[in-house]
């Protein structure tokens, strides 16, 4: 049965991919190009393969803070809205560099936590959404920082996520970041941890198995990825989580190898 949950992976046709800050940067905060460049010829190939992809990416404050040349993220508001405004222009850049050796289009989506409760603004990004991966090209998604208020964050890109698969209609939600999947208990501290290859139940064990951020320059950790799960399963949308140090692992997933965490949306169990 586990296998043909993974075998079913090969037919998804809508994918939301996120990427982590800890994914896209080095220990020290700096950009690894080559990373950007690898993630680019995936999607590529995947939409080679039929798929539409549309990429969730972190990293606009950690950019910011490079391009800066300061050691730390802020601790204020204002001067993280700094930082993702200056980020995030050069995080656009990179992309589409990397994007255009391979004709593909981007378009960039700068998102609120109000875009999935006002009815109106919520259609307006499906629609939008719908019209880019009708094009061919690849929507690249951040929270916009720089204007979000309490009342308006998102706060995580683990969230964002799952709400952008939602606004999509996506048919699997896939979480890169730098785990490999899920534990029984938290690996980097129990070298008996053991990967759990498939969950069909979010139930309390889960919840309570989760840990919290493990790097300095990102935000979320798995607790925020088991609520972006919780979120993708209302809408019965697969999800998985996997280690993003290598995007070529994309592949074998869609191949329906045993990669990271798949949880199963309550429809498929």
């Amino acid at each position: 049965m586990e296998m043909d949950y993974r075998k079913a992976l090969t037919d998804k046709k809508r994918i939301v991919i996120k990427i982590g800050t800890s994914s896209l940067t080095f220990p020290n905060g700096r950009l690894n190009l080559r990373r950007f460049e690898h993630i680019t010829n995936v999607i590529s190939t995947l939409q080679q393969q039929g798929r539409q992809v549309v990429l969730v990416s972190s990293g606009a404050i950690a950019v910011g803070v490079g391009k800066m040349g300061y050691k730390k993220r802020p601790s204020t508001i204002p001067g993280k809205q700094a930082m993702a405004a200056i980020g995030q222009a050069i995080l656009a850049k990179i992309y589409r560099k990397f994007f255009d050796q391979h004709t593909i289009k981007v378009g960039q989506i700068l998102l609120t936590s109000d875009v999935i409760t006002n009815v109106e603004k919520h259609k307006n990004a499906e629609n939008t959404f719908a019209k880019l991966l009708e094009m061919g090209a690849v929507p690249i998604v951040n929270e916009n920082d720089t204007v979000s208020t309490d009342e308006i964050e998102i706060g995580d890109n683990d969230t964002l996520s799952a709400m952008v698969a939602s606004i999509c209609k996506a048919d699997l939600l896939i979480i890169l970041s730098d785990i490999d999947g899920f534990f029984d208990k938290d690996p980097r501290k129990n070298p008996d941890a053991k990967r759990i290859s498939i969950i069909t139940e979010v139930n309390e064990k889960v919840s309570n198995a989760a840990g919290s951020a493990g790097t300095s320059f990102g935000t979320g950790g798995m607790s925020t990825k088991i609520s972006a799960v919780k979120i993708c399963h209302k809408d019965n949308i697969d999800t998985i989580i996997a280690n993003g140090d290598s995007p070529e692992i994309l592949f074998d997933i869609f191949d329906g190898k045993d990669i990271g965490t798949l949880f199963v949306a309550p429809n498929r169990v």
